[in-house]
């Protein structure tokens, strides 16, 4: 279990890589790396068999690709909404940064050639969760991407979760059977919680991540006075795409609390 919490760096190029498909992380089946871009830096993405999401954190870009250029501005990830490129194999992806940024780039194996598609805080599904339960303390709220429902012809699903300060997400505790990744971010760097997955409990910072096998449950909590800010990825598996949560029985009449 030692492997499903990181606490990566960035190294001098400004890259910090979380999972891969092969290696310690090979079971997330995704490469996900974060990216640090100073001003006038330009990074190109491009694979011939993976599709890749391309999200901003927080900062200024410009989105180049064949269909289109567009510039995105995101202060703060925490009230600002998002910004994510997605497109199939063999389709040139630039970004140029126009202030120091922050992006994250998440990629799987997929043969399908889909529409290149831009999420704004326009088109972007974002809902809010919990504000009637526990006294508020599992309101959070979900933005969506895509997911199966959304992009049937995609492998992969990423969303991101803002959850106020002192409280709970992934609650009540739910698994599925395909593996997941969060990242995480505090607006403050000495922000901190605690992810619960199976029966490993360890702090999250600012930064880092978890890897989490399918079929754990997986809650989380976050310190009162720090608001905490996760991308959450999931990987479908061939022929069983993750559609739902599947609820700890043992919890389960939480769901009846409001």
């Amino acid at each position: 279990m030692d492997n499903i919490f990181g606490y990566p760096e960035f190294n001098r190029n400004g890259e910090k890589v979380l999972t891969q498909t092969k290696g310690l992380y090979a079971d997330t089946m995704m490469n996900i790396t974060v990216y640090r871009m100073e001003k006038g830096k330009r990074l190109n993405f491009s694979s011939k068999s993976e599709e890749k999401a391309v999200l901003l954190i927080q900062g200024s870009v410009i989105f180049s690709w064949p269909d289109d250029s567009v510039s995105a501005s995101r202060e703060n990830f925490l009230k600002d909404g998002a910004f994510c490129l997605h497109v199939s194999k063999d389709v040139q992806v630039e970004v140029t940064a126009l202030s120091q940024s922050e992006i994250l780039v998440q990629s799987t194996g997929n043969e399908k050639n889909f529409e290149n598609r831009l999420y704004t805080p326009q088109n972007c599904l974002e809902e809010t969760f919990g504000q009637n339960q526990f006294d508020g303390k599992a309101q959070r709220t979900v933005r969506t991407f895509f997911d199966y429902h959304t992009a049937p012809y995609s492998n992969m699903v990423m969303g991101e979760i803002i959850v106020p300060q002192g409280g709970w997400s992934s609650y009540p505790p739910h698994q599925h059977p395909q593996p997941e990744v969060y990242y995480y971010r505090f607006e403050k760097p000495q922000g901190f919680g605690a992810c619960f997955i199976g029966d490993e409990a360890r702090e999250i910072k600012d930064g880092s991540f978890c890897a989490i096998p399918g079929g754990l449950v997986h809650p989380q909590v976050n310190a009162p006075g720090y608001s905490m800010y996760y991308v959450w990825m999931i990987r479908h598996f061939d022929g069983n795409p993750w559609t739902d949560r599947i609820f700890d029985p043992a919890h389960a009449w939480l769901l009846q609390e409001s």
